[in-house]
């Protein structure tokens, strides 16, 4: 009998990638998702992936925090698992709309772990972020390294992971692994899925893509004066396949006694600078990107990259793909989704009232 996995959030970016991985991998998913900032096109695409083994997916279009509807979900599933992905993600839009912020991440997990309670299933893999070490001092950032978050979004990460924590201390027949993903980028090797953010990208990845497919004109480097090799931040870019594997590395995880509440980061362990990235992208797309130098931006971090020795001792899990590779897989999927899931819509609506 496979595994029954419900998958919040699991029409987005990192969630439709690893929706494809657990299905490839034998697991039946139930999504919900309330698509504010994803695509149905998402899901149709992950079936036609998976094949025939896209008879194990269920999607429901719903909000979290609409408990009569998560509560209904959970009394016609027996789930063996939860895996949540849902939340608001832009950085600087948190900055703008706090409450919004803390209204979404926060009130739709504490429902969610409401109704996990209630219905007895007490196993969850939650998808937290490297920004939680805020500025590191230290690189690389263990998950030992201390925890400070530089932006709302940032702290609605830090204090879901808190939640988690003191929900396993009350009971402790919960299960919890919190995975800090650094900074995925690429897509699936296909073309077929990847990422497809709404409006302006606030990540270095899309807005290349953006820039080599003609959407936007030039690059924005914010910072070129920082003690890095080249004068630019310097983050730790994973293969969202690399990190989907890492998320079914960590539902096996689940199934050892041992674990409590747990944190691992999802990284390379290596540091790529801005300029390194975009000469990564330009040859494997063979377009230039014209650049913009501008000055820092408020809240960036000089390098943050993971010690990642945590998760490849004890999740059996490592980052196998490297820059290049994610730059090629990043590029199929522009060239072939120029305007995103909604292309065919954006090119032949253009003059039409916005939906």
């Amino acid at each position: 009998m496979s595994k029954n996995i419900l998958v919040t959030g699991g029409a987005g970016y990192i969630g439709s990638h690893t929706v494809l991985q657990l299905l490839l991998g034998g697991y039946k998913a139930v999504v919900v998702d309330n698509l504010d900032n994803s695509s149905a096109v998402a899901i149709k695409r992950v079936k036609e992936l998976a094949g025939e083994y896209a008879r194990n997916l269920v999607f429901h279009r719903m909000d979290l925090r609409d408990r009569p509807a998560l509560e209904e979900i959970f009394d016609s599933n027996k789930f063996d698992a939860v895996i949540h992905f849902a939340g608001l993600k832009a950085v600087g839009e948190s900055v703008q709309k706090p409450l919004m912020y803390y209204n979404n991440n926060l009130i739709g997990t504490i429902t969610l772990l409401e109704v996990m309670a209630a219905r007895g299933c007490k196993n969850l893999v939650f998808s937290s972020s490297a920004t939680v070490y805020g500025w590191p001092k230290v690189v690389p950032c263990t998950e030992e390294s201390p925890i400070n978050a530089a932006n709302p979004y940032g702290r609605t990460k830090l204090f879901i992971e808190e939640i988690c924590r003191d929900v396993h201390r009350s009971d402790s027949e919960w299960k919890i692994i919190l995975l800090r993903y650094f900074n995925p980028v690429g897509a699936h090797p296909s073309g077929h899925i990847g990422e497809d953010p709404r409006g302006i990208p606030n990540n270095l990845m899309p807005f290349i893509q953006q820039v080599a497919v003609g959407r936007q004109h030039a690059l924005t480097v914010y910072g070129s004066d920082y003690s890095t090799k080249d004068g630019t931040g310097v983050r730790d870019y994973i293969h969202i396949i690399d990190l989907a594997d890492g998320h079914v590395a960590a539902l096996k995880k689940l199934a050892d006694p041992s674990i409590g509440c747990e944190v691992y980061n999802l990284g390379t362990g290596r540091g790529t600078s801005v300029l390194e990235m975009v000469a990564a992208f330009e040859k494997a797309s063979g377009k230039k990107i014209p650049l913009v130098m501008a000055g820092r931006r408020p809240g960036d971090a000089e390098v943050v990259y993971a010690a990642t020795e945590k998760a490849e001792r004890e999740l059996n899990w490592k980052a196998k793909y490297t820059i290049e590779e994610m730059c090629r897989d990043q590029w199929n999927w522009a060239s072939k989704n120029p305007y995103g899931y909604e292309g065919c819509a954006h090119q032949n609506n253009n003059n039409s009232a916005p939906h």
